[in-house]
């Protein structure tokens, strides 16, 4: 197995979710258990990366550790280069970005992460989707999409509904999602990345690109440079993050049942 390390980026402000990482779900905090799924991989470190006082004596409190960051970062991947300065870890050394509000998180869908980008060493990123199955999925733009190459190289991301299936959708398919999915299929990004550290040490001199600021997704940054993301599909890769209220309850009940 390569040897790798895991950054949980944790901010505490949320959008739609304030305070997100010190929520509990069955008397736990969030972050604990999205710590205690890293825990459960080959990882050599486990790190949370934060800007929050109270998150960060969270983490040492339940016996994790953590690390404090600015607060000024454009990104998740922003704040763990930081964490990889701070660590002085060498340029060759495998970082994966797992998000501080994933807490169903397979270790074997990170293992394959780590495996794929191992492996290729043309790539700068690894990454992971899979199949949509339900067309309503596709046109939610809370949904990312990601179109590979014949490589399984990324071409784009979006929120949009892509590749645009010009004749299985019609002009108000974003409002009436009533039509079945086109034979092509259409990939739901999964939002776990690795990357080496010499990546994020590039990925951190570039300024956010236009096309990250106009789709909210900052793995554009790599594309939108020329740089190369690897993409793994899988039909078992979906772990169900936690962004709003409701997804705090769902959420709480699979982690109550699989318990």
């Amino acid at each position: 197995m390569t040897p790798f390390n895991i950054v949980i980026p944790a901010r505490f402000a949320s959008t739609r979710l304030p305070g997100k990482p010190l929520k509990k779900l069955n008397g736990i905090t969030l972050i604990e258990h999205v710590y205690n799924a890293a825990s459960k991989t080959h990882a050599e470190q486990i790190i949370v990366a934060t800007d929050n006082k109270d998150i960060f004596d969270t983490v040492n409190n339940f016996g994790g550790k953590a690390v404090m960051t600015h607060s000024n970062h454009h990104s998740g991947t922003d704040r763990i280069h930081e964490v990889a300065c701070l660590q002085n870890w060498e340029p060759s050394t495998i970082v994966v970005n797992l998000q501080g509000d994933e807490p169903l998180v397979q270790a074997e869908n990170i293992h394959t992460l780590v495996d794929i980008l191992a492996n290729n060493d043309s790539a700068d990123m690894s990454t992971l989707a899979m199949p949509f199955q339900n067309m309503s999925h596709v046109v939610d733009p809370n949904n990312v999409k990601v179109v590979l190459d014949n490589n399984n190289f990324a071409l784009y991301f979006s929120r949009a509904p892509i590749p645009w299936v010009r004749n299985n959708y019609t002009s108000d398919i974003l409002t009436n999602p009533s039509v079945s999915l086109p034979e092509i299929p259409i990939y739901a990004h999964i939002g776990l990345y690795a990357y080496r550290v010499q990546t994020l040490k590039r990925f951190a001199t570039l300024k956010p690109s236009a096309l990250e600021q106009a789709e909210s997704l900052e793995q554009l940054r790599i594309l939108s440079n020329g740089m190369k993301i690897i993409v793994s599909v899988s039909n078992t890769a979906e772990s169900k993050g936690v962004d709003t209220p409701e997804d705090l309850i769902a959420v709480e009940k699979i982690l109550k049942s699989t318990n």
